[in-house]
């Protein structure tokens, strides 16, 4: 489904303008202790969005001069192009922004020359967050977990200051990543915490759809919770996919009632900056009773997403 300007607009009809440099609502990001806008630029699929890149780093002055002070990239996002943007405007910018970046490696080695890659696009000698990118099935949390596997890179790139903290991230498999965080003391963790809740499950024959109950948020969001840990929700649209099958607002409103510190929004067009922080200017947590009616409602599309992000790649 791609994403539709009238339906996209529509949930913002009541919701005025935000204007430019006034403060968006933060919240501390678990025990890393840090203060960070509720609303963080993405730097995935619908960044690249801006073909040119004068648009593109125009984008991201906007977000930064509106008050997003989070900006989510990934040395996967255009092989390398998403963080080549962010970098140029690190330059003079560094300094304003909690900066994560996320690591395809799933050895040690291979973390710590990634991350020197991308440390060099970003302008920078430290991030501020490296996450392992997209964990899958428990065969890849396996692989993280081994020896000389991706988080002893973590562990290693953080004791040599070249990241404040460590994180993982996950759309795919909610029991991967319940693992994962049980396993390992990461600081952060990123995951898709949206109102269709979705979540997949290692099943006979490949990836099935799972009820409802096995998702992120009753699986994976309480053991991070439990551990302190700071939490990003992402895809909050599905990808699009929920885009018109609920208001905008809504679905961002439910994302951000739920235990998290801030949530990654892609935002392809300049009038979505101005509409996405205009709803996270006014946030108003929703009540469960209707959080519940959301979900409930949504759920007709868990199936679909949950086959989606089976074997989505957000490069």
């Amino acid at each position: 489904m791609s994403l539709s300007r009238r339906d996209f607009v529509a949930g913002f009809a009541a919701v005025p303008a935000l204007a430019a440099g006034e403060k968006l609502p933060h919240r501390v990001l678990g025990k890393t202790g840090a203060r960070v806008s509720i609303v963080a630029f993405g730097g995935g699929s619908r960044y690249l969005a801006y073909k040119e890149e004068d648009n593109a780093l125009a984008a991201l002055n906007k977000a930064l001069d509106m008050g997003i002070t989070y900006v989510d990239t990934a040395q996967a996002y255009g092989n390398g192009v998403s963080e080549t943007r962010v970098g140029k405007i690190m330059k003079t910018r560094r300094k304003e922004v909690f900066l994560a970046t996320k690591t395809q490696a799933r050895t040690a080695d291979d973390c710590v020359r990634r991350l020197e890659e991308s440390l060099k696009r970003l302008n920078t000698d430290q991030v501020d967050l490296l996450h392992i990118h997209a964990l899958g099935a428990m065969d890849d949390a396996d692989k993280v977990s081994a020896k000389g596997g991706v988080f002893e890179g973590l562990v290693k790139a953080k004791e040599q200051k070249m990241c404040r903290f460590i994180g993982v991230t996950a759309h795919q498999d909610p029991m991967a990543l319940k693992a994962v965080l049980e396993r390992h003391d990461f600081d952060c963790t990123q995951m898709a915490l949206n109102a269709a809740r979705v979540g997949m499950q290692n099943g006979q024959g490949g990836m099935v759809p799972n009820p409802m109950a096995q998702s992120f948020e009753a699986l994976a969001l309480p053991v991070a919770n439990r551990k302190k840990m700071g939490i990003i929700a992402m895809k909050i649209f599905g990808q699009d996919h929920l885009v018109g099958k609920a208001p905008v607002d809504t679905l961002i409103r439910y994302s951000l009632s739920l235990p998290v510190s801030a949530a990654v929004l892609g935002m392809p067009k300049l009038e979505f900056i101005d509409e996405n922080l205009s709803v996270a200017r006014q946030f108003k947590p929703l009540p469960g009773p209707e959080m519940r009616k959301i979900a409930g409602e949504m759920v007709m599309y868990k199936a679909m997403l949950d086959e989606f992000f089976a074997n989505h790649v957000d490069a």
